[in-house]
């Protein structure tokens, strides 16, 4: 028989074709399913759980499918007011509660994976119930923190509020966003002034103040404690990593500020991380990812694996709908996106399957679909070839097609800064926060790109494609309590964006993610790789290393979160250098409102220590 007749991309017909059959395994990843839920299992029942409580079991699957349990007992407070009586039963009978929200985390603060059933863990789903989001002042909201960050930011548009950045997918829950210290992208234009009740950090950083579970010494039992912004213990509360229970808080905004979302594709990599000071740019105006910060305050690079002309979105202030924007009025404006393209979605299946060596198709198809849906551009397609140019049928371009160009966006601030849906595809990914001077972003993401290129191409000389996603560059301000409008405040003292005492110069925070599928061979080794130069490249001399809390960090060769230098000493230490208050005080808070470790997992055990 001859042999199988090979595309010059590197597939044969019969490898694509094979795909599907992998989607059958990976289907999880292109559909955003989770494991069923049960009301049965072979566990014991949680013993003289209080009265009224409403108990069922679930399998707990975070975002990646990489932490994955045994049906866990769950139940869902209806009130913040049931949930110190679970506290009290939970330290007599020796179990631990775990909020949980919609498991959009890659990290193990919930749970660890394969957690058993027989585990005295109770955990305590927030989405059911405690959602009520209600006008607190004419410039903050009472949110209970099951609500999600999309019906959030509806309501606080509904006022005519809105935030300067908040993550992109809309269905995380409040309380979860706050735990991580979850944050979007944004810092100010060159010019630009803060405008009032917006901050350019954290979303934690917004909180003037929040009620908690904790532990009352006076009477020996759990119960609720409104914190005041002002208040000292409040700055371990708004991120605590799921070492704590907040069931409400009320969180500041602005005036909300109509947005315009330009997206660009025919920017090289070597010129949008240039170097500083390299020669570039069109007509006398260069083409750095600073230069375009500096010129719109918000930027976002999404650089697909293998190839080198990267998605850059940039948001800029815009009161009136700008001659040739698309007026938009309702967020999640990337249907190609939110909704893999067939082609993708077999693609993937197959490097699931096996098929890693595909990860420069890979990279290659979704820039040319991005390309197609949001400029209409064609060329790229039409010099493609191979397998490609299969992919790219006819079919699909008019589908991509259909939907209009958008390039060019506007519309009020929710409309645009929330663009992830739950059905797009689910990628693991590593997370790190470089703070610098502002004048120093284009220098941290010049030498992070050179040195990802390079690590890249020594692995796939070994014949090795550890990175089949795409590269994720925010930048955002630091934590400044100025932005709460609470006098006395102090940024969160576990925040990544929390700024050093010592480098008040330090203004500004790089975020660097990469993204692949789950499983990819050589994955964790590359991301430890990664790290170490990471850490020796911003070593707090000229710039400094925080993780990103819900991401992937701490990396040996074959796991996450499981090196123990990195989680014993150099995650603390990015939180204690500078001096002032900071990684000490707030384990030291944590564990006096709850002593007995009710709020907590072996994991946190381990990692919040002094």
């Amino acid at each position: 028989m001859a042999a199988t007749r090979r595309d010059r991309d590197g597939l044969s017909r019969r490898e694509l074709l094979g795909a599907s059959a992998a989607l059958g395994t990976a289907g999880w990843l292109l559909r955003g399913t989770i494991g069923p839920d049960s009301a049965r299992a072979a566990v014991p029942v949680p013993p003289e759980l209080p009265a009224g409580t409403e108990l069922y079991q679930r399998v707990y699957q975070n975002w990646s499918g990489e932490v994955r349990t045994d049906q866990l007992w769950t139940c869902a407070p209806r009130t913040p007011e049931e949930v110190p009586p679970l506290a009290d039963w939970a330290r007599a009978h020796g179990w631990r509660l775990r909020a949980q929200g919609y498991r959009h985390t890659w990290a193990p603060l919930t749970v660890a994976d394969d957690t058993p059933g027989s585990a005295r863990v109770l955990l305590l789903d927030t989405t059911r119930h405690l959602t009520a989001l209600t006008a607190d002042s004419p410039t903050t909201v009472r949110a209970q923190t099951g609500a999600t960050m999309e019906s959030l930011l509806a309501h606080l548009a509904g006022r005519g509020l809105g935030v300067a950045n908040c993550p992109a997918p809309g269905e995380l829950t409040v309380g979860g966003v706050l735990a991580i210290g979850g944050h979007g992208t944004a810092v100010p234009a060159v010019g630009e002034l803060r405008p009032d009740g917006h901050g350019y950090g954290s979303v934690s950083n917004q909180v003037v103040r929040l009620t908690a579970v904790v532990h009352d010494p006076a009477t020996d039992r759990y119960a609720l404690r409104t914190f005041e912004r002002s208040e000292a213990d409040s700055a371990a509360f708004l991120v605590h990593l799921g070492r704590a229970f907040v069931t409400e808080v009320v969180l500041r905004a602005g005036p909300d500020v109509p947005l315009r979302c330009v997206s660009r594709l025919d920017i090289p990599a070597t010129e949008l991380f240039a170097r500083p000071g390299t020669p570039g740019g069109i007509l006398g105006r260069p083409r750095t990812l600073a230069d375009f910060v500096d010129r719109e305050g918000r930027a976002e690079v999404i650089w697909f694996a293998c190839t080198e002309r990267p998605w850059l979105k940039t948001w800029s202030v815009a009161p009136q709908r700008p001659l040739g924007s698309r007026t938009v009025d309702e967020p999640y404006n990337y249907p190609f996106s939110d909704s893999i393209p067939e082609p993708v979605a077999r693609l993937a299946g197959q490097l699931v399957a096996g098929a890693w060596g595909s990860a420069p198709l890979f990279g290659q198809l979704q820039y040319l679909v991005a390309k197609v849906a949001l400029t209409g551009d064609l060329t790229d397609v039409l010099l493609s070839g191979g397998v490609l140019r299969e992919l790219l049928s006819g079919e699909l371009l008019t589908h991509l097609l259909a939907g209009g160009l958008r390039s060019d966006l506007w519309g009020p601030s929710r409309t645009l800064l929330q663009y992830v849906r739950p059905t797009t595809l689910r990628v693991t990914a590593n997370g790190y926060a470089v703070l610098a001077r502002r004048a120093d972003l284009q220098w941290v993401v010049s030498e992070f790109a050179a040195h990802y290129r390079q690590l890249l191409a020594e692995y796939q000389a070994r014949g090795e494609f550890p990175v089949n996603g795409a590269v994720e560059i925010r930048v955002t301000g630091l934590d400044d309590p100025a932005a709460s409008g609470v006098p006395g405040a102090r940024p969160p003292l576990l925040s990544a964006l929390r700024p050093r005492p010592d480098r008040p110069d330090w203004d500004t925070a790089v975020w660097l993610d990469v993204l692949s599928l789950p499983g990819t061979p050589g994955l964790h080794r590359f991301a430890r790789d990664l790290e170490r130069f990471l850490l020796r490249t911003f070593d707090g001399t000229r710039a400094g290393l925080r993780v990103e809390w819900s991401k992937g960090w701490a990396y040996t060769e074959d796991a996450a979160w499981a090196d123990p230098d990195v989680l014993g000493r150099v995650v603390p230490a990015s939180l204690r250098d500078g001096g002032g208050p900071g990684w000490d005080e707030a384990v030291a808070v944590l564990d006096r409102h709850d002593p007995y470790r009710v709020f907590g997992n072996a994991f946190l055990d381990t990692l919040l220590t002094v």
